[in-house]
């Protein structure tokens, strides 16, 4: 076992440490096994306990150096399966109780018969968001693997599978984007046989969490690194309003208001205290005491700073993306790159921001 744990160490310290970006890693491909299945990718970090190992399927997989065999180098550099890859791959993991769809960037899995109800939706909301951003200056690049999105046919199969990759969830959860998997997981509310309601909360699903996939895998967000809560659900639940999502067939200012969130914000009103701005961008313990008003605290603002300082908040993105990955974000360095790009005057800047929000209808 010793010599294993070395063995590993001396193959993995002939790379370059590699530097991944939002997107995915560059590094030298290697394969090896795990428990019996063998894994193609490259290690984005690696010591004498822990390997942190980028597969070609996009999915982290972390493990002792001394629990993998048959280790080998493949190539000088790191690629990720192609579609027609890892549709095989999906089809042989999933079996027949799936089928699946392509679309430009996406492979969806879901039930038989339901190609038309899933894959290009999500393919269209990949597109509408890089647009979005595109337009506004920020440079977005290509997935490193295709996404997937995998629709179970109800919430008991839905949970069981979040269970499985331990995912921490609820009932009341339709589904989520898992940054270990790289895979949207939900489940058809109505069951394949949706009505016009069911099938509202299933695109809102779709929106939310294809926004934040898209975000993870072109760069907005850092997938290997911390990013502040606010930002992240920030920015889903931008996407959350028909303006933002489909903005050529709403370009009406008021058609990109969240009209959810904006009702939370507004209702949430008189408990809000003085502060608020500054307590998310150092930290996330709203999150955790009170998610209702954090969700909408983090959408008005969000929507403000994109409303009124777009540069500057494409700007504050980028820093975030380019941090290191795998470091920690202290509350100290939270601060530091906010004020850098928005200045360090809390009580203005919330001034500010509730005087416009006060304008919104």
């Amino acid at each position: 076992m010793r010599f294993a744990i070395l063995a590993t160490i001396l193959v993995l310290a002939t790379v370059p440490r590699v530097e991944a970006a939002g997107l995915g890693a560059n590094g030298s491909l290697f394969t090896l096994e795990l428990d019996g299945r063998r894994a193609e990718g490259t290690a984005l970090e690696w010591s004498k306990s822990e390997v942190i190992f980028l597969a070609r399927d996009g999915r982290l997989l972390t493990f002792h150096p001394g629990e993998a065999r048959n280790y080998r180098k493949l190539g000088d550099r790191f690629r990720g399966y192609t579609s027609s890859e890892l549709r095989a791959v999906l089809a042989r993991d999933l079996g027949k109780e799936f089928e699946i769809s392509a679309t430009g960037h996406y492979l969806v899995a879901h039930p038989p018969g339901q190609s038309g109800q899933w894959s290009q939706r999500f393919e269209d909301l990949y597109r509408s968001c890089a647009h979005y951003f595109s337009v506004r200056g920020f440079r977005l690049a290509e997935p490193q693997f295709p996404l997937v999105a995998v629709v179970y046919r109800n919430q008991d199969e839905f949970l069981r599978q979040a269970r499985a990759e331990g995912a921490k969830i609820d009932a009341s959860v339709l589904g989520y984007y898992s940054s270990m998997t790289n895979r949207i997981s939900m489940f058809d509310i109505g069951g394949g046989k949706s009505n016009r309601q069911d099938w509202k909360m299933n695109a809102e699903t779709i929106i939310h969490e294809a926004t934040h996939q898209t975000a993870y895998n072109t760069g907005i967000h850092r997938r290997f690194g911390a990013a502040p809560r606010w930002v992240v659900e920030g920015l889903g639940t931008l996407f959350e309003a028909p303006g933002v999502y489909d903005s050529r067939s709403n370009p009406s200012q008021p058609s990109r208001v969240n009209r959810g969130r904006f009702d939370d914000f507004r209702a949430l009103a008189s408990k809000r205290q003085p502060g608020t701005i500054a307590e998310l961008v150092t930290n996330d313990r709203l999150f955790q005491s009170q998610a209702s008003q954090a969700y909408a605290e983090a959408w008005a603002f969000t929507y403000w700073l994109v409303e009124t300082r777009p540069q500057q908040y494409s700007k504050y993105l980028q820093s975030m993306a380019a941090r290191p990955i795998f470091a920690d974000y202290t509350p100290e360095q939270r601060l530091e790159d906010f004020t850098k790009v928005f200045g360090s005057n809390f009580k203005l800047l919330e001034a500010q921001f509730l005087q416009y929000m006060a304008t919104v209808r």
